[in-house]
This record gives structure tokens, C-alpha cells and sequence, in this order.
């Protein structure tokens, strides 16, 4: 997909919709603008991509040949549904939603319109500032499309720098519950961890416990990849 250059629109300028952006900028396509950031955010994405055109939803959306939907959950279907009710989408235009909780049907009443329905979610945490560039370098990330258009899921990926993983909307869901537990365990546990290392009268337990748990979890994944190795090699 590099010889065609897309013009992006972002909607939504929390943590993921800048990374998009400037991960699609930094691939070579041309960024026609994002929502604007609350005030509290807007130094952060300002940061994050410099001189970057704020504007409106529908203009977004009418200037864009890929728009990317970073939206919350929650706030997804009606965002869609409600642009749909003013016909905002066109034909063959690229709509692409970053959730991994729904599916392809979110984008149900856009497709009506002619859009080419994609989803794609990386495999990691947010942070919202410009290290998360790069982190997506190497991340995998789930992809959802119809049939004909996985090679465009699949390239605006590779594009991004990450390695897509196709997951069928049934099975999303099972994903979805994969990361909330791997992120909210560790998340818990270390808090835990770092409150009684303080108890202990350790002022800085994050740096300290950065090596232990960067190599318990190297570990754990090793040893994981090592079961599978072995369980593959008795079939």
C-alpha cells in the first residue's frame, strides 16, 4: 500500500488516535486532520504531532480517504450510527475502528454507505505520548476485515510497523478478555509489590523493581513458548 498515499482522519484524540497518526504519517500517508483534545490533553497530542489541523467530525470524515475511529467503546456505535443518519460516508472510503471489544457489526450502517469496514487493535498499553511510536514498532496487533479487504487490514499494519494477527469477530472476545487479565494482574500485582517495598522503607520500588519483574515476565513467556514448542512436536 505504499505507492498509495491515503488521506487520514482521526476521530478522537485520546491515547490511541495520535498514535495512529503519527504512526500513518511516519508511513507516508498524509494526515487531513483530528478531532480536538480536551483542553487537559491538547499539550500532550500537540506534542505528539506538531501542527496538526484540528476540525469537526463531518469535516474530518468528508476530506478523509481513511478514517480512523478512536473513539471509547461506548461511544462507538452511536458515533457511527449518528454520522450515518447525515450520510457522512462514502463509497469505498477505508473506516477503520481501533477497539478490540467490537467487532466488524459496529460498522454495520456505515458499510451500507459503501465503506470498507476494517478493525485493527495493537497488542499494547497506551501512554498517549510519543513513546508509544516507538513501542507499536514490533507489536502485534488483531485485525478484523471482510475477506477481500484482510490485505488492506494487513498493510496499513505492516505499514505501521506491526505484525497483524487475523481474529474472526467471534473469537474477539476472547482476545479482549486476554488482555484485560494479563494487564489488570500485572497492573495489581505491581502496585502490591511497590506498596511493600515502600512498608520496607524503599523509596524508589519501581526502579527497583523494574529488572525483577522485566525478567520474570521474559521468563514466563519463554517458558510458555517452550510448553508449546513441546506440545506441537507429539502431534
Amino acid at each position: 500500500m505504499n505507492s498509495t498515499r491515503l488521506g487520514v482522519g482521526i476521530i478522537g484524540a485520546g491515547r490511541v488516535g495520535p498514535l495512529f497518526a503519527a504512526a500513518l504519517t511516519r508511513a507516508g500517508h498524509g494526515l487531513v486532520g483530528i478531532t480536538p483534545p480536551s483542553a487537559a490533553s491538547k499539550e500532550r497530542v500537540d506534542a505528539v504531532l506538531g501542527g496538526v489541523v484540528y476540525a469537526d467530525p463531518l469535516e474530518i470524515i468528508e476530506r478523509s480517504e481513511l478514517v480512523v475511529l478512536a473513539l471509547p467503546d461506548q461511544e462507538l456505535q452511536p458515533f457511527i450510527e449518528g454520522m450515518s443518519l447525515q450520510n457522512a460516508w462514502t463509497t469505498g472510503q477505508i473506516v477503520l475502528h481501533t477497539s478490540i471489544t467490537h467487532g466488524l457489526a459496529v460498522l454495520d450502517s456505515a458499510r451500507a454507505q459503501g465503506v470498507i469496514p476494517l478493525a485493527v487493535h495493537p497488542l499494547m498499553e497506551f501512554t498517549g505520548t510519543s513513546m508509544d511510536l516507538a513501542r507499536i514498532s514490533g507489536a502485534w496487533c488483531v485485525i478484523s476485515a471482510p475477506a477481500v479487504a484482510e490485505p488492506i487490514a494487513s498493510a496499513l499494519a505492516v505499514e505501521m510497523g506491526m505484525e497483524p494477527l487475523v481474529v474472526s469477530d467471534e473469537n474477539r472476545s476472547h482476545v479482549a478478555s486476554a488482555i484485560a487479565l494479563a494487564t489488570s494482574f500485572s497492573h495489581t500485582t505491581i502496585h502490591e509489590a511497590a506498596t511493600r517495598l515502600k512498608a520496607a522503607g524503599i523509596d524508589n520500588p519501581g526502579v527497583v523493581m523494574q529488572p525483577l519483574v522485566s525478567s520474570s515476565v521474559e521468563n514466563a513467556l519463554r517458558l510458555f513458548a517452550g510448553n508449546e514448542r513441546e506440545l506441537g512436536g507429539e502431534d
